[in-house]
């Protein structure tokens, strides 16, 4: 695939226009706002940043290869996911403070459960996919690569100050408890395919 790495100001603000508005609404924004609620906003931003760097990368090297791949089989499989960690955080027993001082989660431990978490979720997403065939459109790959990613961080951002302060807001069990119902609707939502 012969890629241009030429850079376009008007396709590249229509391009970050199109997956800021197309990801704000997605269920990779929902399990964000949940990561930041429960973990350090910091180690999710590297964590989620990162894989949202290597699937902009990804999908601009494979251009229009990803619309080939069967849409069900990546929505199931995200599904079934999504439905896994609904039913992990519903009976996770809340550890006791004398616990929780004495093994706490480390920062690198946080980051790789939001990279991990954003990385499966984000395969065959709408943003992904519109990455891709923009790229075989144009054959702009720079401009996309850019514009996607970072149109990707600033919902991620977004997601992140949402979470961050309903941590302060609700009570942990109450938010633990949210989170394992918003995780088991984006399940059911990819499982029958009313996301698309």
């Amino acid at each position: 695939m012969n890629l241009n790495l030429a850079f376009d100001l008007a396709l590249f603000l229509s391009t970050f226009g199109l997956i800021f508005l197309a990801e704000l609404p997605d269920k990779t924004a929902i399990a964000i706002v949940i990561l930041a609620s429960r973990n350090h906003p910091w180690a999710v931003f590297w964590g989620v940043a990162t894989a949202f760097l290597i699937q902009s990368a990804i999908a601009v090297l494979f251009g229009g290869l990803f619309s080939l791949l069967p849409a069900h089989i990546i929505h199931m499989t995200s599904g079934i996911l999504f439905l896994v960690f609904a039913g992990m955080m519903w009976f996770k027993r809340e550890e006791k403070k004398a616990e929780l001082k004495n093994k706490p989660r480390s920062f690198a431990q946080m980051i790789w459960t939001s990279f991990t978490v954003i990385f499966i979720a984000e395969w065959g997403d709408l943003t992904q996919l519109a990455s891709a065939t923009l790229v075989a459109k144009t054959h702009l790959a720079l401009t996309i690569f850019m514009a996607s990613t970072l149109a990707l961080w600033s919902t991620t951002a977004i997601a992140i100050l949402i979470g961050h302060h309903a941590k302060k807001m609700i009570h942990p069990q109450l938010l633990q408890k949210i989170a394992a119902v918003a995780f088991a609707i984006v399940g059911i939502l990819l499982l029958t395919g009313f996301w698309d």
